[in-house]
């Protein structure tokens, strides 16, 4: 049985609140678990020490027993100096697609078109 480490919804429209549970993968997001570890309430301030509660020694436990958390848990983890998070860099991401670029430089061609008539017109 594969384990994870992950969150399940709870509170209401809009309100968003997770209980840190460990689960079987196969196991509904809010659905069956196997025991609760923790809390995160996204709507506090990041400084709030009740945004997040963990319980290391069980989550210790669960990753010795092969336990894989998700990356949101994982970030919970690492800030508690459980684990380690590994820096992500994906500098294509914010690079515009090839349509975005032929738009950009077709707006470009126009606009210096109209800036050269406009110098003409005013040479004249």
């Amino acid at each position: 049985m594969s384990l994870k480490i992950r969150l399940a919804r709870g509170g209401a429209k809009k309100r968003p609140f997770y209980r840190i549970v460990i689960a079987d993968a196969r196991s509904p997001r809010d659905g069956r678990f196997i025991e609760k570890i923790g809390t995160f309430n996204p709507l506090l301030a990041k400084d709030n020490a009740d945004r997040v509660t963990l319980d290391l020694d069980r989550a210790k436990h669960w990753l010795g027993e092969g336990a894989q958390p998700t990356d949101r848990v994982l970030r919970f983890l690492d800030a508690a100096g459980l684990m380690t998070r590994p820096a992500r860099s994906n500098p294509k991401k914010a690079e515009p697609g090839t349509k975005a670029k032929e738009r950009a430089a077709e707006a470009a061609e126009k606009a210096a078109a109209i800036a050269e008539a406009a110098a003409e017109a005013s040479a004249e």
